[in-house]
């Protein structure tokens, strides 16, 4: 076959010597799973019957959880993309390319906290795309309407002439100056053109001339004007005030022949700021995103659109055409309705303390979506299909003609074959009769619109199309002309500064009301974590999604290595998962009858309930403490029965693990980190977020939890030893003390009765030492790099450990337990 006729992609399977044992070990749990259970509910703990009970409840709890997390890596697959026949098919020489276009979107709100620089690195990196310039436009959308953000971005496109020619004609990797000019390794590797070293002295003096730029404009912006801000022309900047202010558009790049310095065109590069005003629900992140999405479609409307959040950086310049060996392959990519890419994070500590990378959802849990109906959205890193956005059910398959047999007389087939003829041959017809008017009406529909585009007055009668429309997609009739056309494109003969006119219309406030904009259109409304709710709808509607991998990381991020920050960030995600979860699209009964496959449901409703096992995990981690200084037990006196249960259960658990690092490529510390900080994130942030969302959904009430800096160290990981005291730290703070202070209690107690009880005792610490060696990297993220324990853990401790004093002096664990012992002396008191 010809090469630019092939498939474009092409799965691999995991290798069956490895995939096969994994489903056996898992299959092998569940079946000590049941024989667990079914001892632990036979065999309760009468002196200690609320301690049983609980660590019951709880360890069914996680049983479920854990049948939600593990049945969707079912079918897991990794995928291998061909570039040199997508260029064979749609880069033909002498030809203009015909890829497809891509609207990259790059989201922003406060500078102050996303440094301009970083952003100006993300849009160079996308500016500098190994991608036709003709196809790609990158719309920044500056949500907090900073002056600083605007002229920040006005100075990237000057620096953006120089950056891209230099990039593209050397063809270096990263294409963000910051992280390319930092790296640690040989520049020169692979380099031959004889003005490399000079050139790129000179491009790193220029960049380091654009931070100074850049910086000055950060100082300036620190102490702001009683009167506003003003721009160079000398009228009061329109974002002043952040809540009320009008729409912005600037394009920067991409119009009046502006062109880099080796007079090549360049991509559009497009600030927008949507309108604000007070009494108007805004919805955060998504509905900018939505802004953006009918902006785009109104000034280049292309088929294709990535979202990068603005810390999120091209890494690899191929990362487009990655994407689109999946979108545009004939046989597969119709159904398509996003690429989502791995998230891999740059400035993070070798060790990872906190699990930043998060290594194992992504090169395990997302391998196996790929293989049922594809990954779930993340947020950032995500090329998009347009029509799939505006809510449209994925292509059916055609089913094939039925088939005949031509080895039985005709006479036996009139039997079976005529009578089905007679009875569905009427609703067929009359199927296909209002499917072909469907069709009609949508194409008179289009040919009205484009009417209305040019002026021309339409006839009452064929309104009706229109302001059904309307309804769906607001009421601009060039943006739903825009939506019908599949393959992208603007209207011909329109002008730009029309064009212009009408995208400042569509990023009006009032603009989304009384329309599905955030229901069923564009990014779903209703949660912080609009990304999961999002790519759930999109599934509903039959869609499927691929996950990527390329060699080289397609993009790279920042992440918060300090303890208080981490905690925070998954609070936020745990905080959406609970919203969606109290919701009308919650996964557990939204959606049946549509085309989300079963497993892919487990998998949303993992995400969404796994906020809830915060209150079995603290109440389970909490029980260890309590046996220890009661001298009870979750077990009664275990047989040799129970024994082989319990070791079998451990060792499954065990294998699984190791069976899925090695189809999965994770390495043990990594797996290692991830179960450490399910238990930190569970015991504090998860906990929280349960509260505040019930608080938030159920009676409106909004808590936010702040972070207050205390102190800190100069390093390259300076910010990993920084304390901050936040809120989230005492629940895990807590269950560490109380774990300590009853291991303590414990060894006392066995010291003091005599070598008997330590065999009781080892059961006890083991499961007390699991919660602390759990917790570690807590207590050292606590500890950072001071001499001292912070003061408010020390008076914590000494709160808790005085009140457990008075628990254990209460109790009188040294006294036996039967009561005291009277023997007769032997002596004649008489």
């Amino acid at each position: 076959m010809d090469e630019g006729r092939q498939p474009l992609s092409r799965k691999l399977p995991i290798p069956s010597s490895k995939i096969n044992p994994y489903r056996m070990i898992v299959i092998l749990r569940l079946a000590i799973l049941g024989l667990f259970f079914h001892y632990r509910i036979l065999h309760p703990v009468h002196d200690a019957y609320g301690l049983w009970l609980t660590s019951v409840v709880c360890e069914i709890w996680f049983a479920v959880s854990w049948i939600l997390d593990q049945f969707p890596k079912w079918y897991p697959i990794r995928r291998e993309t061909y570039l040199d026949r997508l260029s064979l098919r749609y880069e033909k020489e002498g030809k203009p390319s015909e890829l497809a276009s891509v609207d990259v979107f790059v989201s922003t709100v406060d500078p102050m906290k996303e440094p301009p620089l970083i952003t100006a690195n993300t849009v160079l990196s996308i500016l500098a795309v190994d991608y036709p310039v003709d196809k790609v436009s990158c719309y920044v959308s500056d949500d907090g309407a900073a002056m600083l953000t605007f002229e920040a971005l006005s100075e990237t496109s000057e620096f953006a002439r120089k950056w891209v020619p230099f990039c593209k004609k050397f063809n270096i990797e990263p294409r963000a100056p910051e992280w390319y000019f930092a790296q640690k390794v040989d520049y020169l590797k692979e380099k031959v053109h004889p003005s490399f070293v000079r050139e790129r002295r000179a491009m790193k003096r220029d960049y380091e001339e654009f931070k100074v730029r850049i910086n000055s404009l950060v100082a300036m912006a620190q102490k702001v004007p009683e009167e506003g801000w003003t721009m160079q022309d000398g009228t009061p900047w329109p974002g002043n005030n952040v809540r009320d202010h009008p729409g912005m558009i600037q394009v920067f790049l991409g119009q009046n022949g502006l062109r880099d310095t080796e007079d090549n065109e360049l991509p559009r590069l497009v600030y927008v700021s949507r309108e604000k005003r007070p009494g108007f629900d805004h919805h955060k992140k998504a509905g900018a995103m939505n802004a953006l999405v009918r902006v785009s479609a109104i000034i280049s409307n292309a088929p294709y659109l990535l979202n990068v959040d603005c810390d999120h950086y091209v890494n690899n310049s191929k990362a487009l055409r990655e994407a689109m060996c999946f979108m545009m392959d004939p046989t597969s990519g119709k159904k398509i309705c996003y690429v989502q890419f791995p998230q891999r994070f740059d400035g993070i500590d070798r060790n990872d303390r906190y699990s930043n990378r998060n290594v194992v959802f992504f090169d395990i849990n997302m391998k196996g979506l790929d293989g049922i109906q594809g990954p779930i959205y993340v947020g950032t890193g995500c090329v998009f299909r347009r029509q799939a956005l505006y809510g449209y059910d994925a292509p059916k398959k055609k089913k094939p003609p039925g088939k005949t047999c031509n080895c039985w007389p005709k006479w036996c087939c009139l039997f079976c074959g005529t009578r089905k003829k007679t009875r569905k041959g009427k609703p067929k017809e009359k199927k296909r009769k209002t499917k072909n008017k469907e069709a009609s009406t949508q194409v008179h529909a289009l040919e009205n619109i484009e009417e209305g585009i040019e002026g021309i007055d339409n006839e009452k009668s064929s309104l009706m199309p229109q302001i059904k429309f309307e309804k769906k997609f607001g009421q601009s009739p060039v943006f739903i002309a825009s939506t019908l056309l599949e393959e992208g494109g603007v209207p011909q003969g329109s002008s730009s500064a029309s064009l212009l006119k009408e995208a400042i219309h569509v990023i009006s406030c009032g603009y989304e009301d009384k329309t599905e904009w955030g229901k069923e259109i564009g990014w779903i409304y209703g949660s912080v974590t609009e990304d999961i709710l999002t790519g759930f709808k999109m599934h509903c509607h039959g869609w499927r999604s691929v996950y990527c991998i390329p060699k080289r990381a397609a993009f790279k991020g920042s992440a918060p290595i300090n303890l208080a920050d981490r905690l925070h960030q998954v609070l936020r995600w745990a905080l959406g998962s609970v919203e969606i979860f109290l919701s009308r699209h919650c996964p557990i009964w939204y959606g049946y009858g549509c085309g989300l496959k079963w497993l892919e449901r487990f998998s949303y409703i993992n995400s969404v309930v796994y906020p809830l096992t915060s209150i079995p995990l603290i109440a389970y981690c909490t029980l260890p403490a309590v046996c220890l200084l009661t001298g009870k037990f979750i077990v009664p006196e275990i047989s040799n029965y129970a024994s082989i249960v319990f070791m079998a259960l451990f060792i499954s658990i065990a294998a699984t693990g190791i069976l899925e690092m090695q189809w999965g490529g994770v390495g043990i510390d990594d797996w290692w980190r991830n179960e450490q900080f399910w238990v930190i994130g569970g015991a504090s942030s998860h906990l929280f977020a349960l509260f505040q969302g019930l608080l938030k959904v159920l009676a409106g009430v909004n808590t936010n939890f702040t972070v207050t800096s205390k102190g800190g160290d100069d390093g390259e990981f300076s910010e990993l030893y920084l304390f901050k005291w936040t809120s989230l730290l005492i629940p895990p703070m807590t269950l560490l003390i109380i774990n300590i202070i009853g291991v303590i209690v414990g060894v006392s107690d066995a010291i003091n009765n005599g070598y008997e009880t330590w065999g009781p005792l080892f059961g006890k610490l083991f499961f007390a030492l699991w919660v602390i060696v759990h917790l570690y990297p807590f207590l050292k993220g606590l500890m950072g790099k001071q001499d001292r324990l912070p003061t408010i853990i020390l008076v914590w401790a000494i709160l808790l450990a005085s009140i457990f004093s008075l628990l254990w002096v209460r109790i009188n664990p040294f006294l036996s337990k039967g009561g005291i012992v009277l023997e007769v002396c032997g002596l004649d008191c008489d």
